[in-house]
Order: C-alpha cells, then sequence, then structure tokens
C-alpha cells in the first residue's frame, strides 16, 4: 500500500551575538572547559532577571526578512515550563503566539528537480537549554551549562514537505541564508544548526496520520537518513493495521535508526504565560526599514546574478550556497589582470574554482578560506589561457604552485611556458610523428580522418604541451592532405 509523507521540519539556529540572549554571559563557549560560561541568571539564581540582547532581535528580524516573512508589529515572550536537567531555571523563555517572525516562505530547487515552495509557519527567538553527556555503562550523566542562555531562533514550517531530498535542500538553502546574512554561523557539526523533523504518513485521499518528531539532528544526512526510516517504519505499522502513537524519538546515527525517547507533550504541558520581567516589543517600520539596509546580498539573489552572467545553472546553484566560495568567485570574477585585459569569463571561471581548484582543495582537507590561493591569482591563470599564453595542460601543471600564492604570469615567465607560435618547431615535431607511425599516416590519407588523433598525441607530447592546440591539427592536416 502505498502512503504521502507528511513532513515538517524545526530548524534551531544559534545566533552570531557577543553574549547570550538575556545576559551579558559570553556565548562563545566551543573548546572551554564544561560549566565555565555562566552566570547567576544562567543558572536560574533567585533573584536574578532577564535583559533582552538588542542584537539577538535584530538578527532574528533579519533572518525573518530573508525568509519572506512578516516581522512587523507586537513581539512577546513567554515562560515556557519543563523540568528537565539541563534548564536549571525549570523554564525556557521562548515565544508563543507573538513570534518575531511569521507567514514567509522559501522556494527550494531540488538538484536535477522541479522548484517548490516550502511556507514559514514563524520562527522565533528563546533561550538554548545546556547539553547531557551520558557516559557509556555509568549510572549517571554530566551536565553542561556553557550552551545554556544562548542566543538561539527556531523555525518552523508548514507540513509541505514531502521527500527526504527535498527536506535537505531546504535545510542547505537555510544555511546558505543564515550564513549570507551573518545571522549564524549554521554548522551543524558544531550544535549552531540543529533540526528536529515532524512526519506522519497517509493513504492518498485520506485524513493524515499522527506524526512523530525525531529530536535534534546535528546534519544533513542524519535527517534524510531519519526521514527514510520513519517513513518505512511508520508504514510497516499501519500495513500490520496499527497505530502510530505521538511519540518524540531519538536518532542512532550508529545504528541508523530511531529510538524512544518520550511521549510527546501537549501545548498545555507546558503552562505558556507572558513573562512577565519583559516587556512586549514593537517593531516599527523604522527600525525595520535600518535593519533591511544592513542586509547583504541573498542566496537567490546571487543565483539570478550568475545566470544572467552565463554561469550554468548547477554551477551557479553551488556558488550561490557557498559564503566563502561565492566571496572567492566573486572577488576573482571582477578581478582586471592588466589594465588592457578583459575580466574573465564567468563560465571558465566557475569552471577551474569548482573543480580543478575545488579538487585540490579536498585532497588537502583544506577549504577556499584557509588556502592561499588569491582570487586575482585564478583569475590571471584563466586570462593567460583565454590569451593563448598557455595551453590548459600548463595551466593544470602550474595549478598546485598558483595554489601556495605564486602568481602565474610570474611562473610563466620564469620557466619559460609560454605557448610556442614557431611553425618550424611544430612542423618538425610533426615530421618525426609521421616518421615514427607511417601506418597510421597511411590510415589518414586513405580516408580515416579520426586516426589523426594518433598522431595529435605524441606531437604535443613532443613539444612539451606547450603548441597551440589549434596550429598543431591545423599543420597536422596540412601535411596530412586533408
Amino acid at each position: 500500500m502505498s502512503y504521502v509523507a507528511v513532513i515538517g521540519l524545526e530548524v534551531h539556529l544559534q545566533l552570531k551575538t557577543r553574549s547570550k540572549i538575556f545576559s551579558a554571559c559570553p556565548q562563545e563557549y566551543h573548546g572551554a572547559e564544561p560549566n565555565t560560561f555562566t552566570d547567576p541568571f544562567t543558572l536560574g539564581l533567585p533573584g536574578t532577571l532577564p535583559t533582552l540582547n538588542r542584537e539577538a532581535v535584530e538578527l532574528a528580524m533579519m533572518f525573518g526578512l530573508g525568509l519572506n516573512c512578516d516581522v512587523s508589529g507586537f513581539t512577546q515572550f513567554h515562560r515556557k515550563n519543563y523540568f528537565y536537567p539541563d534548564a536549571p531555571k525549570n523554564f525556557q523563555l521562548s515565544q508563543y503566539d507573538r513570534p518575531i517572525a511569521r507567514d514567509g516562505f522559501l522556494d527550494v530547487t531540488v538538484p536535477g528537480g522541479e522548484t517548490s515552495r516550502v511556507r514559514i509557519k514563524r520562527a522565533h527567538l528563546e533561550d538554548d537549554a545546556g547539553k547531557l553527556t551520558h557516559p557509556t555503562y555509568a549510572p549517571y550523566s554530566m551536565l553542561d551549562l556553557n550552551r545554556a542562555g544562548s542566543s538561539l531562533l527556531e523555525m518552523v514550517t508548514e507540513a509541505d514537505i514531502v521527500s527526504a531530498e527535498q527536506a535537505r535542500a531546504f535545510l542547505e538553502s537555510v544555511q546558505a541564508i543564515a550564513q549570507a546574512l551573518g545571522v549564524s554561523d549554521a554548522t551543524p557539526e558544531e550544535g549552531k544548526m540543529r533540526c528536529d523533523v515532524n512526519l506522519s504518513l497517509h493513504r492518498p485521499g485520506e485524513p493524515w496520520g499522527t506524526k512523530c518528531e525525531v529530536k535534534n539532528l546535528n546534519s544533513f544526512r542524519s535527517v534524510a537518513r531519519a526521514i527514510e526510516f520513519e517513513t518505512v517504519r511508520q508504514a510497516r505499522i499501519l500495513d500490520a493495521g496499527g497505530r502510530v502513537t505521538q511519540d518524540t524519538l531519538g536518532w542512532d546515527e550508529g545504528g541508523q535508526k530511531t529510538f524512544l525517547m518520550r511521549t510527546k507533550e501537549g501545548e498545555a504541558d507546558y503552562r505558556y504565560f507572558p513573562e512577565p520581567d519583559l516587556p512586549p516589543l514593537d517593531i516599527t517600520p523604522e527600525w525595520i526599514a535600518r535593519v533591511r539596509e544592513r542586509m547583504p546580498e541573498l542566496p537567490a539573489q546571487k543565483l539570478d546574478r550568475y545566470r544572467a552572467a552565463g554561469v550554468r545553472e548547477a554551477d551557479a546553484q553551488t556558488l550561490s550556497l557557498s559564503v566563502p566560495l561565492s566571496r572567492f568567485y566573486d572577488e576573482a570574477l571582477e578581478t582586471q589582470p592588466r589594465p588592457d585585459a578583459q575580466k574573465p569569463d564567468a563560465q571558465k571561471l566557475a569552471n577551474w574554482l569548482l573543480g580543478d581548484v575545488s579538487g585540490l582543495l579536498a585532497a588537502q582537507e583544506r577549504s577556499v578560506t584557509d588556502a592561499d590561493l588569491k582570487p586575482a591569482h585564478l583569475a590571471a591563470l584563466v586570462h593567460l589561457i583565454d590569451a593563448g599564453t598557455i595551453s590548459g595542460k600548463i595551466a593544470k601543471d602550474l595549478l598546485p604552485d598558483v595554489m601556495t600564492g605564486h602568481d602565474p604570469a610570474q611562473l610563466v615567465q620564469e620557466r619559460g611556458l609560454s605557448v610556442v607560435t614557431d611553425t618550424a618547431a611544430i612542423d618538425a615535431a610533426i615530421d618525426a610523428a609521421m616518421t615514427a607511425d607511417p601506418a597510421t599516416v597511411e590510415k589518414v590519407r586513405a580516408g580515416n580522418a579520426k586516426a589523426m588523433n594518433a598522431l595529435f598525441g605524441p606531437v604535443m607530447k613532443a613539444m612539451g604541451g606547450q603548441a597551440k592546440p589549434e596550429v598543431v591539427r591545423e599543420r597536422l592536416s596540412a601535411k596530412l592532405g586533408l
């Protein structure tokens, strides 16, 4: 029996603020000893009061605008009551019925597929919880409150997602927007971007089924795998005539399966009520305009610009989703290697950056941000090829040195690598190749023009790759009588 999956995502982003959302305690705790980045408010000590971080509010506004949300009007904080060891106040300060952003959307393109719209129900501010560590086979858990109180933005989608591939594409787009705006590092491996998946199944034409929530997925791959596993698990229950229960599940990365954490709480269990120590905020049009002025170019705008420049769709998508790659590419694209030279061709530059350069960086386990390669040098390398100064083969041979910070034009001059235009030298290499392989010469002259390629390679090798391929083919054709 076939089923339709109904999927909604909850994405948690740690905002890029210097201090925590309701206190002056520094937020950048990564790598620190446990429980060293805390303060009286974070620990929930009596008599402490929250002070709202203005920068957290403005980053949330910016992110909401980037997701086409409405951020105007009143927003308010509520106490969300629950009793877990990682929440020392026994409540979380969150936003209930007045979130800072609401009713947005994001258009998502699945690789090789169509573009679909995912609606954004809301995005709201809250303080993060601490972290529990459960040592293997130990009768206790360890609590680290460094993360507690960090500025957190939770974004909730409508149930518009229907597949693991679409969910992954959506998360990649959200990450790209957050990083482009400087709202969050959005690095799942550091816990700065986490995702919960809500999924249910139903037969076509029937009401939606009971949803289960898979909590705290910390990689896009885990999100996709959790969706795939949970789809199969719920389908088996329904096929057997059983009922899916509304549970909160965890994800076992080693076993690649979900497991029961607890039965799902209802809204009433949290006993929301307005935070008495924080007044509502009125987000005015003037405030929105000031925040909008700070917003850099969004990934969708970059994508349109790259398309207009003639970059292939797949390459334009890759560049627009990566802040480091797009920043490097844009700088290289605007480089004029010489006053009399044109700027590099957009597609050729993308080919080198996403092909040979990215391949070498991957082999070195480095990114373009920590490499010594300069955008101007990559642009100069492409210019040397376009100008006919060097061949593509020589450019590939030079690339490892160019990536260590060397100027390609200077390398070409020092090593005498300019393309040979001396037709006498090329003719001599052609004569030698024809003398060494008379059988191929006879094949070509007998009408097999494609056999000429067997002579072309040895000629280029004899010229050390420095002969212009077009000239070699032209001279070779003439000598063979083609």
